[in-house]
């Protein structure tokens, strides 16, 4: 289950965030050097310690998984909470209406 809905809404609502997220469904498993170059190319011009806390909030939210290897953290794109919302309200038509 969702950790809070809430969390995935509000994580969901920084075009920061949503910018990481892209770039980690384009790319799963980069460190947090690769994320910055990553989205500095993409005009975003947020500092190391602002991009690590907003992937705080996204991990907080359930959205990433940070893994570390040795003195390197990996990010990992984890969309099982947007699944699991979707489910929640899915429309699925009732058996009488077929």
């Amino acid at each position: 289950m969702v950790r809070r809905v809430g969390d995935v809404y509000r994580a969901l609502a920084d075009p920061t965030r949503r910018a990481i997220l892209d770039e980690l469904q384009d790319r799963s498993g980069q460190t947090l050097f690769e994320l910055c170059v990553r989205l500095t190319g993409r005009g975003f011009t947020s500092t190391r310690q602002a991009i690590s806390q907003h992937l705080g909030v996204l991990a907080e939210a359930g959205l990433v998984v940070i893994r570390r290897e040795g003195r390197y953290m990996f990010i990992d794109l984890d969309t099982s909470p947007l699944q699991q919302i979707y489910q929640r309200w899915r429309v699925t038509p009732c058996e009488s209406d077929t």
